[in-house]
């Protein structure tokens, strides 16, 4: 059986990635001061952030059905089968429309509520890659995926509250006396929604924080896979790849005892950065396929 990966632009996936390792991405769309625009298509990491970062007001959406579908129908002349990897069921609707979309197909569309989103969510693509190639049917992968699919972390810092004010999510009065305070949020998500970690008062001591949170978690609730020696860590970073990179040395010094480096560096996918804005940084962990 020839099966096929598919993914959404919440992965991370880039353009470059995807013909690399030979997976298929659905651009996600956005609206910007009511235009739209699509991730790695008309709207680059650059051209989004100039445009949150001059005010303009940004919202995400989800992919319009029929650029999913026909995207599945063009791969299904070629292959036999299909994975479908969107972004976490908790943190969008576009999971359960894919999911629906899927019952015309009779069967042949396996769509992964994998509860993961932007780096985790590229390494289950990468994954279900690895397992193709190994063999596997799209029903074999997807249940895979969905059995390991909460052994995720990942915990972000933010710069700046007024994004989150912005949206909703706190009100002026809290993003203002935290800003007169200097406090950074630290964030994390756990499979289904973006949710307060801690409060820090730097941005180093932000980083210690996320680091000592890192080093507990892979030596306990991720301590089997830490054995097996399918872990793998990543750092994320909305705007600013040169503090993530100093970032990625610290996290890589406290992973040396346990054997542990960096898997990649990669900027947040634009629909959780439209929510945190610049200048956020974030490591993570998962549960990765070892063949």
């Amino acid at each position: 059986m020839k099966v096929a990966v598919v993914t959404d632009t919440n992965s991370g996936v880039t353009p470059e990635f995807a013909k690399e390792i030979g997976v298929t991405v659905v651009p996600m769309p956005f609206l910007i001061d009511g235009e739209e625009y699509f991730e790695n298509v008309n709207l680059t990491q650059e051209k989004f952030y100039e445009k949150i970062m001059s005010g303009a007001n940004v919202s995400t959406s989800q992919p319009n059905v029929n650029s999913v579908t026909e995207t599945w129908r063009e791969l299904l002349k070629a292959y036999d089968e299909i994975v479908y990897i969107p972004m976490s069921s908790g943190l969008s609707g576009s999971c359960a429309s894919a999911i629906n979309f899927a019952k015309e197909f009779n069967g042949k569309v396996e769509v992964v509520d994998n509860h993961r989103i932007s780096v985790t969510q590229k390494q289950s693509v990468i994954d279900a890659v690895n397992l193709a190639k190994a063999g596997r049917s799209a029903k074999e992968i997807k249940d895979y995926l969905m059995a390991t699919s909460m052994n995720a972390s990942i915990y972000i810092m933010l710069s700046t509250l007024k994004y989150l004010k912005k949206g909703g999510r706190i009100t002026p009065a809290a993003a203002l006396l935290a800003g007169l305070l200097q406090i950074k949020p630290v964030l994390t998500i756990q499979g289904e929604k973006l949710d307060k970690f801690c409060q820090v008062m730097s941005y180093n001591q932000g980083k210690k924080r996320m680091i000592d949170q890192m080093v507990k978690e892979i030596t306990t609730r991720f301590k089997p896979q830490l054995e097996k020696g399918n872990l793998k860590v990543m750092i994320a970073y909305t705007y600013n790849q040169a503090k993530a990179e100093i970032f990625k040395t610290e996290v890589e010094r406290a992973l040396q005892p346990y054997g542990l480096t960096v898997e990649f560096v990669d900027p947040l996918s634009l629909s959780v950065s439209c929510h945190i804005g610049e200048n956020a940084l974030a490591v993570a962990y998962c549960e990765c396929y070892q063949a």
